[in-house]
């Protein structure tokens, strides 16, 4: 599912996702640029059904749905249901839960195409009185919360700068093993957001993760919105997975704001692929690497180097290594000196 795609390594979501939002790969003129499926959680009846309603659907898709335990995005799920896109936009649909999930606290929830790599994933409470992991739509806010690690007091304490937050609402600060993302971790602190948009906080680092070298922390928002991200346990006036300037890096004009993305354009079977890139930071240079579906590109092998030049929008072709030749989806990655990345995945099959 999507991309995701963010300072590194400022979510994601995610694609993005983000990251409370789904992370997608898609053949570009299917749907708008910024225009990604995603669904809510509108109800759920224990251990019977879950109703939800999309938005951003390409039309004249065939979407599979399937349900699996929490934490493992509906990958590899139990089929529960199938539906045509039509026209598109926003539907509404209900799925029963499957035998095999009942009686579980919460259920992944996963919606895939037929054709062009579209999909969505979200989960929910299996309770109808608990809140649904899905974001509830503010009148007039866009887009994901992010932030930035600011400095680290070892063993003692972190501050954080958040980007683009909700306002009036509530999150709880969690902490957890690196990897984990925050979830399940241990909550440290609530922050009110206030008016939204930027504002810096420092919060403690609790007992049980003093000694670790990396610290995952998470914001899970009141209204489904939530952002994650790492640091480096060590005493430091700057984190290294924000975006920072390194030697030998081009720096980034204070001017560039949000993260780069890029969706899939074209592919030949076994040979290449075409991207379209958008919102790129100037003059940087950023390495591209090919890897298994479901590696995100890390660790992946290096098929070339792309240069951003002015920045913004930018298409670019690769060729597909051999190690991933015969595969079904493969991961696709790009990251610059500076700490920027962008990654999404493509079906290994021939298309427009």
């Amino acid at each position: 599912m999507t991309p995701t795609v963010f300072r590194s390594p400022v979510l994601r979501l995610a694609l993005a996702l983000t990251l409370v939002l789904a992370l997608f790969s898609s053949t570009f003129q299917s749907v708008s640029a910024g225009a990604i499926p995603t669904f809510s959680i509108i109800s759920v009846e224990k251990d019977v059904k879950v109703e939800i309603k999309t938005f951003n659907l390409p039309a004249g898709k065939t979407f599979t749905v399937r349900m699996g335990p929490y934490g493992t995005l509906g990958i590899g799920g139990t089929t529960v249901g199938t539906f045509d896109s039509g026209s598109g936009g926003s539907l509404t649909k209900t799925f029963n839960i499957p035998d095999g999930l009942k009686g579980s606290q919460r259920i992944a929830i996963r919606m895939d195409a037929d054709s062009g790599g579209y999909y969505a994933y979200n989960w929910f409470w299996n309770n109808p009185s608990s809140s649904s992991g899905a974001p509830t739509p503010i009148p007039g806010y866009s887009g994901i919360p992010t932030f930035s690690i600011v400095s680290v007091e070892k063993d003692s304490k972190v501050t954080i700068k958040t980007n683009n937050f909700p306002p009036s609402m509530t999150f709880k600060v969690l902490m957890g093993k690196y990897g984990t993302k925050g979830i399940g971790g241990t909550q440290v602190a609530t922050t009110d957001s206030g008016s939204g948009g930027t504002f810096t906080k420092t919060y403690d680092i609790p007992d049980g993760l003093k000694g670790d070298q990396k610290i995952a922390i998470r914001l899970e928002g009141t209204g489904g919105y939530y952002a994650f991200n790492w640091f480096w346990n060590n005493s430091t006036s700057g984190s290294s997975p924000a975006p920072t300037p390194v030697p030998g890096a081009t720096p980034v004009p204070s001017s560039y704001s949000g993260y780069p993305y890029f969706y899939i354009q074209a592919v030949v079977k076994d040979s290449k692929v075409t991207i379209k890139g958008y919102n790129f930071p100037a003059g940087q240079t950023f390495t591209v690497r090919m890897g298994p579906y479901g590696s995100l590109g890390i660790g992946g092998t290096s098929v070339g180097t792309t240069d951003t030049g002015s920045g913004g929008n930018l298409s670019a072709t690769y060729t597909i290594p051999d190690g991933l030749k015969g595969s079904q989806k493969i991961a696709i990655r790009m990251d610059s000196s500076s700490g920027y990345y962008a990654y999404n995945w493509f079906w290994n099959n021939n298309a427009p």
